[in-house]
């Protein structure tokens, strides 16, 4: 079966469409890690993405009755634009169902590929399922964006490349996992042709299908997938890349949002490029790896796989990216409402940069400060909560807490003494009209909304904190009501920065 893989890449019709991306050396990345790293540019692509490869490579290869029967695809970024592309190289009407959550930006760029859109839906999941409905209806081929042969085949092209550009052998290679089709196909070849490369998936930590899955011995399905690198937000992996990582993959690495940002900062650094979550999560796993390992002396690549980013959530990698490079903590101190109290906070934070600083006199007895810090290492945070701590300045360390990070950093002092029975939630709210209203209207006027904060990521789905007042005779009901609105939610009720801030 490799054999038959590493045929088709080599045999693989990409460069029609595609071109041969630079394996680019970052210097500045090189220094900081004691290691040669090297980009490879798959940004560089005419729809900034390397899924024009696989996409291509399949549509390519189809009989002429395929082709006069037309494509359907189902994506919200970056497989629909190339199956757009491809289809129009190629004189093939292509529909392309998207969710109706897609950022506009993502719809035009479609369409002005000639793609015919479908919206339908509000997530990946819905709009795959009406394309395969439409498939069924229509007879038109179905192009999938991960586990197809051909499509891996495609994405195989990028390790041939490497291989012919890197200037030595590489110690190792950072993929991108989202459905797995990347690195199913570079892996296989990789491992054909350069055998003592170590090859490391990376995948957000809430979107961790493969992991999981390699974990598991057998393919699983999420309830649930973080929206931030949306590009590899996929609840279950395929059938054939399954196979083919558990086979030639080394290592699965998971990161977090912060770590994440810190590597789009890092990629911004030596190229002035700007790329994706998902295209930045090589990056991000090489960077932990090193730490993780102690590497020095290396040869390390990582695939920056897309930029397709929306302009509107830089904010918030901005607003992440210190705290995902060790260099911000956020704190949660108490201070008693007595003279010098306040002096001794300043003096223990010395010369050090203050970030942010929320404070509100939340009673005559103490009050609580939402403090952002300068630091060098995670060791100095700890170093100054304990100093803190021993000045009798009860402390939390925040660096891991998503409610304070994502809201209560924006919602300092909003208490009220009329409020009852608060229950709190963080939701994922779909991105269109209506959404609102439809967790309004299942309410049914039953329960009164007693706080609400909602901050717009140009992604697909807003994340919102709402209060809700709940009495405990109704805390069942309530739950019941969550469960049937279908929205992703987390109870923060018990959140120790809540009760700081808020409660």
């Amino acid at each position: 079966m490799s054999d038959l893989y590493l045929e088709a890449i080599e045999q693989a019709r990409v460069y029609d469409v595609a071109i041969e991306t630079p394996l680019q050396l970052a210097p500045k990345l090189s220094s900081r890690l004691r290691n040669e790293v090297l980009f490879k540019r798959e940004d560089l692509q005419p729809v900034f993405s390397f899924k024009l490869r696989g996409a291509y490579n399949k549509i390519a290869r189809l009989s002429e009755q395929e082709c006069e029967r037309g494509v359907i695809c189902a994506s919200a970024g970056n497989h629909a634009q190339g199956v757009a592309l491809s289809s129009h190289k190629l004189g093939i009407e292509a529909t392309i169902v998207m969710p109706r959550t897609t950022p506009e930006i993502k719809v035009k760029a479609v369409e002005q590929l000639g793609g015919k859109v479908v919206l339908y839906g509000d997530s990946y999941s819905d709009a795959s399922v009406h394309a395969n409905e439409l498939c069924e209806k229509t007879g038109k081929v179905f192009i999938h964006p991960y586990d197809d042969p051909q499509v891996i085949a495609g994405q195989g092209t990028i390790a041939e490349e490497m291989l012919r550009q890197a200037p030595a052998d590489l110690d190792a290679v950072f993929v991108p996992i989202g459905g797995g089709g990347l690195i199913a196909g570079m892996a296989l070849y990789l491992k054909k042709y350069s055998p003592d490369t170590k090859i490391v998936g990376v995948e957000p930590v809430d979107s961790a299908a493969m992991h999981d899955s390699i974990k598991t011995g057998e393919r699983v399905t999420l309830d649930q997938v973080g929206i931030f690198a949306d590009g590899v937000a996929v609840k279950k992996v395929g059938k054939y890349t399954f196979d083919l990582v558990q086979r030639y993959v080394d290592d699965i690495l998971l990161v977090d949002t912060d770590e994440i940002c810190a590597a789009i900062k890092d990629i911004y650094e030596d190229n002035r490029s700007i790329v994706e979550p998902a295209g930045a999560l090589g990056v991000a796993g090489m960077k932990k790896y090193v730490l993780q390992t102690g590497a020095r002396g290396q040869i390390l690549a990582a695939i920056n796989s897309g930029a397709n980013m929306n302009f509107d959530r830089m904010r918030h990698v901005a607003e992440r990216t210190e705290m995902g490079e060790g260099r911000e903590a956020l704190f949660a101190v108490t201070i008693p409402e007595r003279p010098g109290s306040f002096l001794d906070f300043c003096r223990i934070i010395g010369d050090r940069n203050i970030t942010e600083f929320n404070y509100r006199m939340s009673s005559r007895s103490e009050a609580h400060v939402f403090a952002g810090i300068g630091i060098t290492s995670p060791e100095e945070a700890k170093a100054i909560q304990q100093a803190l701590e021993a000045a009798q300045l009860p402390t939390l360390n925040l660096h891991d807490n998503e409610l304070a990070k994502l809201h209560i950093r924006h919602m300092v002092g909003g208490r009220c003494s009329l409020v009852k029975n608060e229950m709190l939630y963080r939701f994922e709210f779909p991105e269109r009209p209506a959404a609102l209203l439809k967790f309004l209207n299942r309410a049914g006027g039953r329960w009164n909304i007693s706080l609400f904060h909602y901050r717009n990521h140009a992604a697909a789905f807003g994340r919102v904190l709402a209060g809700v007042e709940v009495p405990l005779e109704d805390r069942q009901a309530f739950e019941s009501y969550l469960d049937e609105l279908g929205y992703p939610y987390v109870n923060e009720t018990n959140n120790p920065a809540y009760a700081l801030f808020l409660q």
